[in-house]
């Protein structure tokens, strides 16, 4: 990856830690989450998924190997679906206020929010979160960065589903009208 194309997802990546850790203070007391088993089988899948696809890994044999010949277009394509991706999230993230969590849980006085992003799609945290993910897998270029994908597909299909179903559980009446109503990932398909 060249440098000044590398030092753009260091940024973007780390814009959106810094919302992500500056905000985390500001959110309501935890009134109800999933046991610690799921969310750590959720977090390994996710983590083992963002590590094939992030970390630098230089000898991983035909996992290494490129998908496509190294060209500045398809870094600066995967470096604008990383951006896009982001700056989605960070919506979503300003959007849900005070009730976020990093895991799936309600919160004392939770609100379901339906506005914004949220009227788009019902998880639009993770369609960024997702979107994201391939830029950067699209500027990795490497044959590792497909199981990467997956898993991070699987994590947060189990994270959705747990979050479903206490959303299901703390709005028993407008969450399933919500949800047929908006999709869970992208509009108008999943």
């Amino acid at each position: 990856m060249h440098f000044p194309i590398g030092t753009g997802f260091s940024v973007a990546w780390g814009a959106m830690a810094t919302i992500w850790l500056a905000g985390a203070p500001f959110t309501k007391a935890k009134l109800r989450t999933v046991p610690g088993t799921d969310r750590l089988r959720q977090f390994l899948i996710l983590s083992t998924g963002f590590a094939l696809i992030g970390y630098g890994w230089k000898h991983l044999g035909v996992m290494s190997a490129p998908m496509w010949p190294e060209s500045d277009g398809m870094q600066l394509l995967g470096l604008t679906v990383t951006c896009t991706g982001i700056l989605y999230a960070i919506w979503a993230r300003l959007t849900l206020g005070s009730n976020w969590s990093g895991r799936p849980m309600v919160k004392q006085g939770h609100e379901l929010v339906t506005r914004g992003p949220y009227a788009l799609t019902r998880h639009p945290i993770y369609t960024g979160l997702l979107l994201a993910t391939v830029g950067t897998a699209i500027a990795v270029d490497q044959v590792r960065v497909l199981p990467g994908l997956a898993l991070v597909a699987i994590g947060l299909a189990i994270k959705i589903g747990q979050e479903e179903r206490l959303m299901i559980s703390a709005f028993p009446n407008a969450y399933p009208i919500y949800r047929t109503r908006v999709k869970a990932l992208f509009p108008g398909i999943w």
